[in-house]
Order: C-alpha cells, then sequence, then structure tokens
C-alpha cells in the first residue's frame, strides 16, 4: 500500500472508532447540559390537559399549588391512569421527569413567575 493511502485508511478508522465511543457513552440528560426546555416539553405533552402551563384546570387537574407527593407524581406521569392520562413512561427519561416535576412545584400564578 502506498503510505498516503495508509493515511487515508489510519484516519477512517480513527473516525469510526470516535463514533463508535461517542455512541457507547450515555446521552447527557442534565437538563441545562441537554438544552430541554421543560416548558416547551410540558406543553407540548401535558398542555391539552392541565390548562394554562398546569396552573388551570382542563381535562386534567390543576398542577400549581398540588399536594400530591413527588412519588404520585412521578408515577402518575410513568403509568398514567385508566381512562384519565396516557403513560408517558416511555416517554420521557427520569431526568426529563424530574424536570417536569421542578417545573410543577415552581408554577406560580401567569405574570408572577
Amino acid at each position: 500500500m502506498q503510505p498516503s493511502l495508509l493515511i487515508l485508511v489510519g484516519t477512517g478508522l480513527n473516525v469510526l472508532a470516535g463514533i463508535a465511543v461517542a455512541m457507547a457513552q450515555p446521552a447527557t440528560t442534565s437538563s441545562s447540559q441537554s438544552g430541554l426546555d421543560v416548558k416547551v416539553l410540558f406543553a407540548s405533552n401535558c398542555g391539552f390537559c392541565h390548562g394554562d402551563g398546569g396552573r388551570a384546570a382542563g381535562k386534567g387537574p390543576q398542577l400549581m399549588d398540588t399536594k400530591r407527593t413527588d412519588e404520585f407524581l412521578r408515577d402518575r406521569i410513568k403509568n398514567g391512569k385508566e381512562g384519565a392520562m396516557p403513560a408517558f413512561g416511555q416517554m420521557f427519561s427520569d431526568p426529563e421527569i424530574d424536570a417536569i416535576l421542578n417545573y410543577i412545584h415552581e408554577l406560580k400564578p401567569e405574570g408572577q413567575g
């Protein structure tokens, strides 16, 4: 083989090795690092039933000032409630659910947040 061809083959193998390593590493899940916009996530998945970004009841209950525990909310998000709420456990990662829970806890009346 010619030296220039060996360099090209070696470079190609290094690129492929780098891709394999990157694919083997877990995806970044921190909302600040992944660019997760929890308001958009909530609006596009939850907002149809939980009105005004969770501040008002709709088809689902108002979430602002909820007295439900994080454990209850996490279970409901993951597993849903038959006939009332779909399960999102296959759609959302645990860090995304954590971000949704934080969003719910931080809800304030419109204009106060």
